[in-house]
C-alpha cells in the first residue's frame, strides 16, 4: 500500500509513492520479473479488458518502475510519468507518440546532438516538416509558430551553451498555433525549474544525469497530464517498449534521496567556478545563468531559481589549448555525462555535438575552443586548484 504523502520536497524524494509488500519493508523493493501471475483465467481476462488493476508484464508497469514514476510526479508537479530506459528514449516516444505524416514540429536550434538528429533526420523520413528556430529569438519563435504545428521541442538552458528559451511566451505561442510543447529539463532539473506550471505540456528527463547522480545506471521519464499520458503517450510506450529496467528504477530511487543535497551543493560550487574562471586571463568567455555578464540572465532567474550544476566556458587559443586544458586535469575527468557527483568536461565539437556539423555548430555558437563542465560534488577549492594548475599549462 502507498504510503501517505508529505507537503515538503525533501520528505517526498524519500517517501512519495512507496509500495510496501506484506513484509512491510524499510527500503523500496526490487520487482526484478519480467511478468506477473494469476489466480484465475477470468482474473487474467479481466485484467487484460482494463476491469481490474493489476501488474501484467513489467514492459507494461512494474512495482519499482511504478514507485519512482510516482515520486517523479510528485517531484516535477504532474498529472502523470512514465519512466523509459534512457533520456533518449524518453525524447524520441514523447515526440513520436503523436505525430503523423504530413504534421510539422518547430524546435528549438540548440539541442543535445540526438535530439537535433530526430528533429532534422528523422521526422522527415516519415514525411514530418521540421523547423528549427534560435531558442532566445522570440520573433523567430513567432514567424515559425504561424503556421498550424503539431509539437513543439526546446531544452532551457541548453546543451552546451546554456541559452535560454522564454518559457511561457514561446507556449502561448505554441498553443495559439495547435502545438504540445515538450520541454527538455535536465540542465535545471525539477529542482530549479517547472516548465509545466510555465506553460509546458510534457517535461522529459535523463534520469542518467542529476537524478541517479552517481554515473551508475541510464533511465529516462516523460511527465505530463494524466490524458496525454494514458490516451496518447501510453500506447506507443506499450507497444514499442522503450521500458525501464526495475534495477535501474531502484537506483534511480536512491538518487532522488539525495538530489536536494547534492544539487544545492554542486550549483553553489558551479557559481564560484564560474566567477573565477570569469577572471582568467586565459579564458575568452564565460556562460554561466546568474553571472552578470550572462546575457539573458534575467529570464533566467525568473524562471529559474538557481544557476544548476553546468558551466560553458571558451578558452583563448582554440582546439589545442582547449586540449591542452583537459589533459592536464587531475580531478575533472574527460566525459560526456553531466550531473555526476564527480565533476567532468567535455569539448562539445568533438563529442556531443560533432554529428551537427560545423556550420550549425557556428549557428550554436559551439567553438573549438568551447568546454563543457559539469561540476561535482569535490570541495570547490580543489576543483579551482585543478583549474588553475590546468591553466598554468596552457
Amino acid at each position: 500500500m502507498s504510503e501517505p504523502t508529505p507537503n515538503r520536497l525533501a520528505t517526498d524524494l524519500i517517501h512519495a509513492g512507496r509500495i510496501r509488500t506484506n513484509l512491510d519493508e524499510n527500503a523500496e523493493a526490487l520487482f526484478l520479473t519480467s511478468g506477473f501471475t494469476y489466480e484465475s483465467a477470468e482474473l487474467a481476462e479481466a485484467v487484460f479488458a482494463n476491469q481490474i488493476e493489476h501488474f501484467q508484464y513489467s514492459r507494461f508497469a512494474n512495482p519499482t518502475v511504478a514507485m519512482l514514476e510516482s515520486r517523479l510526479a510528485r517531484l516535477e508537479g504532474a498529472e502523470a510519468c512514465r519512466a523509459t530506459a534512457t533520456g533518449m528514449a524518453a525524447v524520441h516516444a514523447a515526440v513520436m507518440c503523436g505525430l503523423k505524416a504530413g504534421d510539422r514540429v518547430v524546435a528549438s536550434r540548440a539541442l543535445f546532438g540526438s535530439c537535433h538528429w530526430i528533429i532534422s533526420t528523422l521526422l522527415p523520413q516519415f514525411g514530418i516538416e521540421s523547423v528549427f528556430v534560435d531558442g532566445p529569438d522570440l520573433p523567430g519563435w513567432q514567424a515559425a509558430l504561424a503556421k498550424p504545428t503539431a509539437l513543439v521541442l526546446l531544452e532551457t538552458p541548453s546543451n552546451p551553451m546554456l541559452d535560454i528559451v522564454d518559457l511561457a511566451a514561446v507556449s502561448r505561442l505554441a498553443h495559439a498555433a495547435g502545438a504540445l510543447v515538450v520541454v527538455d529539463n535536465v540542465f535545471a532539473t525539477p529542482l530549479l525549474q517547472k516548465p509545466l506550471q510555465l506553460g509546458a505540456d510534457v517535461v522529459v528527463y535523463s534520469a542518467t544525469k542529476h537524478m541517479d547522480g552517481q554515473g551508475r545506471v541510464l533511465g529516462g521519464a516523460v511527465l505530463g497530464s494524466r490524458q496525454w499520458i494514458e490516451q496518447v503517450f501510453q500506447p506507443f510506450f506499450r507497444n514499442t517498449g522503450p521500458s525501464l529496467s526495475p534495477f535501474n528504477a531502484w537506483v534511480i530511487l536512491k538518487g532522488l534521496e539525495t538530489l536536494p543535497l547534492r544539487l544545492k551543493a554542486q550549483s553553489e560550487s558551479a557559481e564560484a567556478i564560474a566567477r573565477f574562471l570569469e577572471t582568467h586571463p586565459r579564458i575568452a568567455r564565460v556562460l554561466y545563468p546568474s553571472l552578470a555578464s550572462f546575457r539573458q540572465r534575467e529570464l533566467a532567474l525568473r524562471q529559474m531559481s538557481g544557476g544548476g550544476t553546468l558551466i560553458a566556458f571558451e578558452v583563448k587559443g582554440g582546439k589545442p589549448e582547449a586540449f591542452r586544458l583537459m589533459n592536464a586535469l587531475r580531478i575533472i575527468s574527460i566525459s560526456n555525462n553531466l550531473g555526476d557527483t564527480k565533476s567532468l568536461a567535455t569539448h562539445p565539437a568533438t563529442t556531443t555535438h560533432m554529428r551537427i556539423g560545423a556550420e550549425e555548430r557556428a549557428r550554436l555558437g559551439i567553438t573549438d575552443a568551447s568546454i563543457r563542465l559539469s561540476v561535482g560534488l569535490e570541495d570547490v577549492q580543489d576543483l579551482i586548484a585543478d583549474l588553475t594548475q590546468a591553466l598554468d599549462k596552457m
